[in-house]
């Protein structure tokens, strides 16, 4: 006799490549009929719609609103998800413990009304940070991590960081053809609040000569000084990397409109058609400015999102199996584990300057194997 048993899945927070994999090996692994026989238990996976909202907004008892939020999912629905971007489910920023319009208590009625055993939480740190917060007041969770700016702790990767560097490759690689037929500057605003792991890598995956994070605060003059330096070595076009969430010394933060998101973060934007104004007035060279914004986020996950989505999934569905909740599954020197959810939130991981930038250049290390 199989014991019968009911999940949830939602993915929350911004759109990525990789959610749709790992959300199918969810599926798969949760209905996989072998394992179903070994481990003696049967799974009926439920998806959730537009994340924490699709569990606020639902009424269970209404079949309406059960067919608008939720989706009840099989091996055949989610058989060709992998090869697709974004999220079939849908996301939202909604936060249920928005202490300005707070609906926890919606949330966890909703979830014991729907008599989910188990939910996996497929997000950064504030929707894993709304799965911690739920754990500890019951409900079991399972965490998936994904984040084009693989800023969280204790895992060497989140979903959709991978794909998203190769549209920054992708797309500077189109603009070098400009750049260089008009001797232009081009300063390139890619996403990354407070990490800049993205800014970083996308700029050294595309030969970016200037490449600045908000580890590290830059100088404008200096900046300007790299860029004239350049020119004098004979360079025709330069390309500047800049993560949303850089600034120069002694400023702040660049903000495209005011107020803070469900959150409590600020919607940062700007640093680009800044920096390019300052770059033009302080050399006479010719600077425009292209914010990739969107862009990152979308597109056919690479394979490596694909088979880590894979991964991913998968041991999510482990640790659901083997009742280990309030843990993330994470990949630490190729290998997956899993880590409790409350090390995670609130953590971010930062670029190491010392090891992986240099302050001189503004760019990425030209020492690897250095001595101690």
């Amino acid at each position: 006799m199989l014991r019968k048993m009911r999940i949830g899945v939602l993915t929350g927070g911004g759109d990525c490549a990789g959610l749709n994999p790992a959300i199918k090996w969810v599926v798969k692994t949760a209905q996989d009929e072998r394992l179903q026989r070994e481990r003696l238990s049967q799974y009926e996976v439920l998806g959730i719609r537009d994340g924490w909202k699709g569990l606020i907004e639902v009424d269970p008892d209404d079949p309406l609103s059960r067919e608008q939020w939720l989706v009840p999912l099989n091996e055949a629905i989610v058989r060709t998800w992998d090869r697709y971007g974004g999220t079939m489910l849908g996301t939202s920023r909604t936060n249920p413990y928005n202490p300005k319009n707070d609906r926890s208590k919606q949330t966890l009625s909703n979830l014991e009304r729907l008599g989910l055993d188990a939910l996996v939480v497929i997000g950064g740190d504030d929707t894993l940070g709304v799965a911690e917060r739920l754990q500890r007041e019951g409900v079991n969770v399972v965490g998936i991590p994904k984040t084009i700016d693989k800023d969280l702790p204790h895992t060497d990767y989140t979903l959709g960081f991978e794909t998203a560097l190769s549209v920054i490759t992708e797309e500077i690689d189109r603009l070098r053809t400009t750049a260089g037929s008009h001797k232009r500057i081009f300063v390139v605003e890619t996403m990354g609040r407070q990490s800049g792991w993205l800014a970083l890598e996308g700029g050294e995956s595309s030969g970016a000569f200037i490449i600045l994070i908000p580890e590290h605060d830059f100088s404008v003059h200096k900046v300007n000084e790299l860029l004239l330096e350049g020119r004098r070595a004979g360079a025709r076009y330069e390309i500047i990397v800049a993560a949303e969430g850089a600034k120069p010394v002694g400023g702040g933060e660049f903000v495209r409109r005011e107020g803070l998101d469900a959150f409590g973060h600020k919607y940062l934007g700007g640093i680009g058609e800044f920096l390019s104004q300052e770059i033009q007035k302080g050399t006479g060279l010719e600077t425009r400015n292209v914010t990739l914004s969107h862009l990152q986020r979308g597109g056919a996950p690479c394979a490596y999102d694909r088979r880590m989505g894979r991964y991913f999934g998968i041991a999510a569905m482990d640790l659901v199996v083997t009742s280990n909740f309030g843990l993330m599954v994470c990949v630490s020197n190729g290998k997956i584990s899993a880590c409790p959810l409350a090390e995670i939130i609130g953590r971010p991981s930062f670029v190491d300057v010392d090891t992986r930038y240099d302050v001189e250049r503004y760019n990425g290390q030209r020492t690897i194997l250095r001595r101690p």
